[in-house]
């Protein structure tokens, strides 16, 4: 017997992986579910395949133009606003559950924070983006 390694050591070790078992037991049956399902819908599914339905699909209706199309600018404008403003909130929520703790000096962080925030806001409301014709 090695004594670097004390009997007591390996006594407590299918107690630790014991602990793993319902997480594992719920690994086995999320996957055998998922299996399962998609046999099922392979064996007892309908097979009807036409023209309409092998074609591809896009949006409801037949392309109707270049795929190479180009996007009007305010398009992107609006959707870095949208990510501006959800990481905004991500950050200010968690702030705001911890603002008495942190005292005045986030407060002034904060609030550079939201200024630069409404700078952009404002920059991005005067090149239009937020008018749509």
């Amino acid at each position: 017997m090695c004594p670097a390694y004390p009997v007591k050591a390996f006594k407590r070790e299918p107690q630790v992986l014991a602990n793993y078992l319902p997480t594992l037991l719920f690994l086995a049956i999320a996957v055998g579910l998922g299996v399962a399902l998609i046999l099922i819908g392979r064996i007892a599914g309908p097979r009807r395949p036409n023209d309409e339905k092998l074609s591809a699909y896009e949006c409801g209706f037949t392309a109707f133009e270049d795929t190479r199309m180009k996007f009007d600018v305010r398009y992107y404008l609006v959707a870095i606003q949208f990510i501006v403003f959800d990481l905004e909130v991500v950050f200010i929520v968690p702030w705001t559950l911890v603002f008495r703790e942190l005292g005045a000096r986030s407060l002034i962080t904060m609030g550079l924070f939201v200024g630069m925030l409404f700078l952009g806001f404002i920059y991005v409301w005067k090149k239009g983006a937020l008018e749509w014709e």
